[in-house]
C-alpha cells in the first residue's frame, strides 16, 4: 500500500473574530483540518496530500502557502483561472458561534471537474479521506465522477475512509443528501459519522442502528463518534463499545470530530489496532477541545 494520505475536500478562507473588534484570518475545512493533524501524527515515512481545486489570484496563493509550511503535499491540486476560493465569517453571540458563508463561485465545487486529474491523484493514494461536505459542493454530475473514481481506488486495494459531515443546507435537498450520503458509504472500506448527525437527519435512535445502516450500505467498518458518550466500532462481524476518558475544561469544540479521525486513521495505518485508535482519537480530540480554534499549533500527539 502506498504511504500516502489523500484528504479531498474544500480548504476555506477563515475570518474570525479577535476579540478587539477586528477579524484575524486564516484557513480551515473539515477535511483540511484532518489531514493538518494527520501530518503531525504520522511518520515521516508517510506523504499527507491534499486534493482541491484553488484560483490564480493571490489568496489561492496564500492558501497553497499555508498549506506547504504545514507539510502538506499539495502538487494534486488544480488551479482554475476563472475561480477563487470560499470563505466564511465566524460570528459570535453569548459565546455560540455561528457561520457565514461565501462560496458559490468556489474553485473546490469544480475538484471533480476533471476525471483524469483526479484519477491521477487517487491513484497515487494508499488512504483516501472525504466526508460529505465534499460531496455536498460538487455539481450533481461531478459526484458520479467522484465516486466512480474512489469505488475503482478501493477495488485497487486503496482504503477509503469517510466521515459524512451532515449539513442539509448545502444539498439540494435532504433526500438528495441521504440518498447520495449511503452510496458514499458503500464504496468505503471506513465509514466515520457523528451519533448527533445521524440521529437528527436520518432518525437513528441509537448509534448501533447508525453503525448497521452504514454497513448494510457497504462499508467494511464503521466508527461512531458520539461526543463524551461511547465510541461504537462495528464490523459485519464483530461490535466493540469503548469509552472515552471525560474532558472537564472545554473550550471550543471544533475540530474535535476532525482531529478525532486524524489521529483514528494514522494509528490504524501504523498499527491496525482498533483500541489503540480509538484512544489516539479520543485523547487528540480531548486536548483539541480545550483550546481555542481548530488547528492547535501546541498540540503534538503522544
Amino acid at each position: 500500500m502506498s504511504n500516502t494520505f489523500l484528504a479531498i475536500g474544500e480548504c476555506m478562507v477563515e475570518m474570525a473574530p479577535t476579540g478587539e473588534g477586528t477579524y484575524a484570518m486564516g484557513f480551515a475545512g473539515d477535511t483540511l483540518n484532518t489531514a493538518w493533524y494527520a501530518r503531525k501524527c504520522l511518520p515521516e515515512s508517510w506523504t499527507v496530500s491534499y486534493f482541491t481545486a484553488v484560483g490564480q489570484d493571490q489568496i489561492s496563493d496564500q492558501m497553497l502557502q499555508f498549506l506547504g509550511d504545514s507539510e502538506i503535499d499539495t502538487a494534486e491540486i488544480r488551479r482554475l483561472e476563472d475561480r477563487t476560493v470560499g470563505l466564511y465569517m465566524i460570528q459570535l453571540k453569548d459565546g455560540e458561534r455561528s457561520f457565514a458563508y461565501w462560496r458559490s463561485h468556489a474553485a473546490a465545487r469544480r475538484l471533480a471537474a476533471d476525471a483524469d486529474h483526479l484519477k491521477a491523484a487517487l491513484d497515487k493514494a494508499g488512504l483516501i479521506y472525504f466526508s460529505g461536505i465534499t460531496l455536498a459542493i460538487l455539481p450533481p454530475e461531478e459526484r458520479k465522477v467522484f465516486l466512480s473514481g474512489l469505488r475503482e481506488a478501493r477495488q485497487r486495494g486503496a482504503q477509503v475512509a469517510f466521515d459524512p459531515n451532515l449539513r442539509p443546507r448545502l444539498w439540494e435537498s435532504t433526500e438528495i443528501m441521504r440518498a447520495c450520503v449511503t452510496e458514499a458509504a458503500g464504496v468505503c472500506t471506513l465509514v466515520m459519522p457523528s451519533f448527533e448527525d445521524e440521529l437528527a437527519h436520518f432518525g437513528d435512535p441509537t448509534p448501533k442502528i447508525s453503525a448497521e445502516r452504514y454497513l448494510a450500505a457497504g462499508a467494511d467498518m464503521v466508527v461512531v463518534k458520539n461526543g463524551p458518550e461511547d465510541v461504537i466500532c462495528a464490523t459485519k462481524d464483530a461490535q466493540t463499545t469503548f469509552q472515552p476518558d471525560p474532558v472537564r475544561n472545554i473550550v471550543d469544540t471544533t475540530a474535535a470530530g476532525d482531529s478525532f479521525n486524524a489521529a483514528f486513521l494514522a494509528e490504524f495505518l501504523i498499527s491496525d489496532d482498533i483500541n489503540a485508535s480509538v484512544d489516539a482519537g479520543a485523547r487528540l480530540a480531548g486536548n483539541v477541545i480545550q483550546h481555542r480554534g481548530a488547528l492547535v499549533d501546541s498540540l503534538v500527539p503522544a
